[in-house]
């Protein structure tokens, strides 16, 4: 080997050593950056005829596990799916009260009930009548407080899309410019590491929002589409997700009930934006939420109908009036009836109502049997009332012998598509207790749920940080390399500087 060439090959080296430490800095830099996967530089021998003629540094490359990687974008969006489902049925579940504690639905209906036992005991004490009607009053506000947070939770939900799908968009916008950028350097054989770990901070924005799948192009280009097989634009063409506000009330539903879907270029792809943050405000807005309102409204219902088939108009809208089925879908004439059921009016100025009765029953062989109400000037001790609400509109009986009639599980909704996950019970209070069971426990198994999917992200990062994540004592342990490499390099080239200088002399 020529001095030429040894001086050639150390200076290469030098360079190459500068390159290193160079990345060696950035790895370190970045030691706690988010989604930065390290970086190091490929290195090619260069050889002619046998003969060594230094290295060729080449682009710099990230050490990723793309498979792992994919699996962890899977699970960030299980993982924030699941953590907007549970902050708004613990929401809800907040409003139920605990139980046994007085403010439970159960708890309020069981306060209706007693204070009618007490009446039995002295039907003519106004005192007590109006405790009747106050415990009744309390417990159409607390149907009314569970109403107001589940609609409460669907405008959030609601809310929470439109703001989304601008973070959505915001961040497909940063990946389209970032993956252009990538492809051009890929083309000029450059590095494309730093952009490359860019654009994965941006796809873990994505992967929160919507459950994706990446795949990745030989260009260096990526496509990007939802689980539920929506492409998502990533080209700049100005081509972007569309939502807009609604004021989400009781009986609003999508589609085609006030409520809008999320659209590209002008078509709905609602339902192809699956899981995330996204996929769980949509199904807690359009499903979930409509769900919990439906059988609130059909407790509600059953409760002012079986008071109302024994003869006291307890229950009612402001107006005074009666929910009444109109026909199909099931609730359709009473959706939203939680919202606004109240004591009747009429009850309200007339507290004896709750002895005599507010109208008299022509009776049904497959409903009540007949009632007379007490007339005015009728007996102060007058019971016949009381005794019914306790035993048949409290009861699982319309009269005796003849069931209730079953409240309905299934077709809920202002467009019937919903149905609730438990059998009907026959008395109000089971229907309360499982109703508010239901309702807890899909929180529970939520919370539950969560925990377990966190514990599989945190196992699946520590995975990824294995491999990918800047080692402090791997960086120093190279640092230390390549300072010797450095040195042994500068040797080289002191070493044939001397040389040189020898030769000179001899020829002078």
């Amino acid at each position: 080997m020529s001095i030429g060439s040894a001086l050639s090959i150390a200076t290469g080296g030098l360079a190459v050593v500068s390159n290193n430490l160079a990345l060696v800095s950035q790895n370190v830099a970045n030691a706690n950056t988010p989604n930065y996967a390290v970086e190091s530089a490929t290195q090619t021998s260069l050889n002619a005829a046998g003969a060594g003629l230094g290295v060729l540094v080449g682009p710099s490359t990230r050490q990723i596990d793309t498979a792992l990687q994919a699996e962890g974008f899977r699970q960030n969006a299980t993982v924030a799916g699941l953590q907007t489902r549970q902050a708004a049925l613990q929401a809800v579940d907040s409003a139920q009260g605990t139980p046994g504690q007085g403010q439970d639905l159960p708890s309020l209906l069981a306060a209706v009930q007693n204070q009618f036992s007490s009446l039995l005991n002295t039907p003519d004490n106004q005192t007590q009548q109006s405790a009747v009607i106050a415990a009744a009053g309390t417990l159409a506000t607390g149907i009314n407080a569970l109403s107001t947070a589940c609609t409460a939770q669907r405008q959030a939900a609601q809310d929470d899309i439109v703001s989304s799908v601008q973070t959505l968009n915001t961040a497909l916008g940063t990946i389209g410019t970032l993956t252009n950028q990538i492809i051009g350097l890929r083309a000029a054989n450059q590095s494309t590491a730093d952009l490359e770990n860019q654009r994965d901070a941006a796809l873990t924005t994505v992967s929160g929002l919507v459950d994706v799948k990446v795949l990745n192009q030989p260009n260096g280009g990526i496509v990007l589409s939802t689980s539920g097989g929506l492409a998502l634009p990533l080209t700049g063409s100005g081509a972007t997700l569309t939502d807009t506000g609604a004021n989400v009330q009781t009986g609003a539903y999508y589609p085609a009930g006030g409520i809008p879907g999320v659209t590209l270029n002008g078509t709905d792809v609602t339902a192809q934006l699956t899981g995330g943050r996204i996929g769980a405000d949509l199904a807690l807005r359009d499903a979930t939420l409509p769900t919990y309102q439906g059988e609130l409204d059909e407790f509600a219902e059953t409760l002012a109908t079986r008071f109302d088939a024994q003869g006291l108009t307890l229950f009612t809208d402001p107006t005074g009036a009666l929910p009444v089925s109109t026909g199909t879908p099931v609730q359709t004439g009473y959706v939203g009836f939680a919202a606004t059921i109240q004591v009747n009016p009429a009850v309200t100025a007339n507290p004896a109502s709750v002895r005599d009765g507010t109208a008299s029953i022509a009776g049904s062989p497959t409903g009540a049997s007949a009632f007379t109400q007490n007339p005015a000037g009728g007996p102060a001790g007058f019971t016949t009332l009381i005794q019914r609400v306790l035993t048949y509109a409290l009861g699982t009986e319309a009269q005796s012998g003849v069931p209730q009639p079953t409240p309905n599980t299934t077709g809920l909704g202002p467009n019937g598509t919903l149905n609730a996950p438990y059998v009907a019970p026959a008395s109000l209070s089971d229907q309360a207790v499982t109703m508010v069971a239901s309702q807890s426990q899909d929180s529970a198994d939520t919370t539950s749920k969560l925990a377990t999917e966190q514990a599989v992200q945190t196992n699946i990062n520590s995975r990824m940080t294995a491999i990918s994540g800047v080692s402090m004592d791997t960086e120093m342990s190279t640092m230390i390399r390549l300072q010797n490499a450095y040195g042994a390099n500068a040797k080289v080239i002191a070493t044939t500087q001397a040389l040189w200088s020898q030769l000179l002399a001899m020829v002078q």
